[in-house]
């Protein structure tokens, strides 16, 4: 990928990618599912507004008052689920959700360059379920694979429809280079002038060499120092990096071609590791080496709301949020020994400056987010012997048959499901509460980024967390635990007031993942929707119960108010943000407000 393309014959006729995936049956089933998570989705963040009719059925008028019914079931937090074979348009099944976009264009209020681009998202998303289902997994063998090999057969984000739309990645970069492709490669390095890269470590990583000699064998840094010095250039005034071979395609060598140019950065050759892509599509776990970190490249495309690179600031500052949290955490005796919590910090990272963008605030945001790497703490070494790790999106997961990950969770471990649940809310919440209430600080603890640690019965033990120069807030009221923050932490963490800040909390863990599950548990646990949120809501006031002392800080921090604002993703697609360009990342939109089950249960 670093070096032109051989021809091998120039009369050859070019291969074309066989969508071997692609078939009515897969297409027709992802297509019915994904119309149905959109109505869902809508209808919550109140996109669309459907109105009730005899029984469970609902009416949604389209464009030329056509009428779509279909049938669905509200939750905790105003949620809708439409049941996908219930959908009817004029009396006759529907199935369609492209042309759902078409005949709800103005219901929706879509614009025409966001109805197109919007299209474009929507079938290459609806492509990638195709193509999962062809290959999917009943649970019962979805929960024998390990954290790596489990990433591949999860569905994406459960909220957010255009969830793979990945634009940039033509149908072959999708086939290469996304989690669901299950493929392993080995990542090209770059070699770049320490003109305009820069390396940060925590303690004991402290300089690159010493990531190098945990990353890299003798042999390959061996070979990335000879071919420098073959250039007449200076190791020693280099940083080594892994490079996604898509970004240097098509990112990398255009817009850093001066740097080039003038060996300011240098290809080298790729390590020996395989990797693959994590559900962030960017983050790669090394199969051959689990002891090796996670690595975390830029990745210019759009997906899930914003260009998927690294901010060349906040990577920079990466290890310095890594060593403020993981201090926190190890001062801490609830945090460090009742809880043992696992904080996979983000310890060393090398920062590339673009020579041009990286000054120009006012550009789009993508093009200062071009080049770098973060190295994250392997998982695997973290656990202890007979423990197991599974993204806390696995448990909302359903299987064609329609069997839920968690009932099957719950089948192994021999528990009852409310004991399961239990244990569950003793392993997730009590160090999220920790860290909201003592410290006013708290994570985006999403499907993604809250990994769920088992014992050897399947039973829920303690709780995982990454992402945290992206995903870490503080609390902008001043704290007297803030006072040890290093002004470099405090200049990149996001800030909000104690009333927003809660709602990480709210939509990261409770509407984004608990939404979803408890009406599986009721479904197919027969535990009660309201019996779910009372199991939360105690676990909530037993942790408060345990540090009185914190009474005033409960009250900051109330998470059982009446109602929440209501935090909207589709939304910010549609009417917000759209396809535009902007100088900074988009939030999620705030509309309205829903009732908290929290406090009514």
């Amino acid at each position: 990928m670093l070096n032109p393309p051989v021809i091998p014959d120039s009369a050859a006729e070019p291969a074309l990618l066989s969508p071997t995936e692609l078939n009515p049956d897969d297409w027709d089933r992802a297509a019915r599912r994904l119309l149905a998570k959109m109505l869902s989705s809508f209808a919550y963040e109140e996109i669309i507004e459907p109105t009730a009719r005899a029984g469970d059925r609902f009416l949604l008028t389209l464009d030329n008052d056509l009428p779509l019914t279909f049938r669905a079931r509200r939750g905790a937090y105003g949620n809708w689920h439409v049941e996908p074979d219930t959908i009817e348009l004029e009396g006759r099944q529907f199935t369609d959700p492209l042309r759902f976009l078409v005949l709800a264009r103005r219901v929706l209020d879509l614009d025409g360059a966001t109805l197109g681009h919007l299209i474009r998202e929507l079938t290459t998303t609806l492509a990638a379920d195709a193509r999962l289902d062809h290959t999917a997994l009943p649970v019962e063998d979805l929960a024998d694979l390990d954290y790596a090999q489990l990433e591949g057969h999860q569905t994406g984000h459960p909220w957010l429809v255009l969830n793979k739309g990945r634009i940039g990645f033509s149908a072959s970069d999708a086939a290469r280079w996304t989690p669901e492709s299950r493929t392993s490669a080995r990542l090209p390095w770059i070699a770049v002038s320490t003109e305009l890269a820069r390396y940060r470590g925590v303690t004991g990583l402290g300089t690159p060499e010493r990531l190098y000699r945990r990353e890299l064998d003798t042999a390959t840094r061996a070979s990335f120092a000879a071919l420098l010095r073959a250039r007449g250039l200076d190791p020693d005034h280099y940083l080594y990096l892994p490079v996604h071979p898509w970004q240097w395609d098509e990112v990398i060598l255009p817009l850093f071609a001066p740097a080039i140019a003038h060996h300011k950065i240098v290809p080298l050759h790729a390590d020996g590791d395989p990797r693959i892509p994590q559900q962030s599509v960017r983050t790669f776990l090394n199969l051959d080496r689990p002891d090796r970190h996670t690595v975390k490249l830029p990745l210019s495309i759009l997906n899930t709301l914003v260009w998927r690179g690294l901010p060349t600031e906040r990577t920079l500052a990466a290890p310095a949020v890594t060593a403020w949290v993981q201090g926190l955490r190890d001062e801490d005796a609830f945090l460090r020994d009742e809880c043992g919590v696992i904080l996979l910090g983000e310890v060393a990272s090398v920062s590339v400056e673009h020579p041009l963008y990286d000054h120009l605030p006012d550009v789009p945001y993508q093009y200062r987010e071009l080049l770098g790497a973060i190295w994250r703490e392997p998982l695997e070494s973290r656990l202890a012997p007979g423990e197991g790790a599974r993204t806390l999106a696995s448990l909302i997961h359903t299987d064609l048959q329609g069997r839920s990950f968690t009932a099957e969770l719950v089948a192994r471990s021999g528990l009852t499901p409310t004991a399961w649940l239990r244990r569950l809310f003793v392993a997730l919440l009590p160090p999220l509460l920790r860290f909201l209430y003592r410290y006013g600080t708290v994570f985006s603890p999403h499907g993604e980024n809250a990994i769920v640690v088992f014992d050897d019965h399947d039973v829920p033990v303690r709780l995982a967390i990454k992402d945290f120069v992206d995903d870490v807030n503080i609390s902008a009221e001043s704290l007297p635990e803030h006072e040890s923050m290093p002004d470099e932490v405090r200049e990149v963490l996001l800030t909000e007031e104690p009333a927003f800040l809660t709602q990480f909390i709210h939509s990261g863990l409770f509407v984004g993942v608990f939404r979803f599950l408890a009406p599986l548990c009721e479904d197919q646990l027969g535990v009660p929707e309201a019996d779910f949120w009372l199991l939360v809501r105690n676990e909530i006031l037993r942790h408060q119960a345990r540090f009185p002392e914190l009474k005033e800080r409960y009250e900051m921090f109330d998470l059982l108010t009446p109602r929440i604002e209501r935090l909207c993703l589709n939304r910010n697609r549609l009417h917000l943000d759209g396809y535009r360009d902007r100088p900074n990342r988009p939030h999620a939109a705030v509309h309205g407000t829903v009732r908290n089950p929290l406090h009514e249960v």
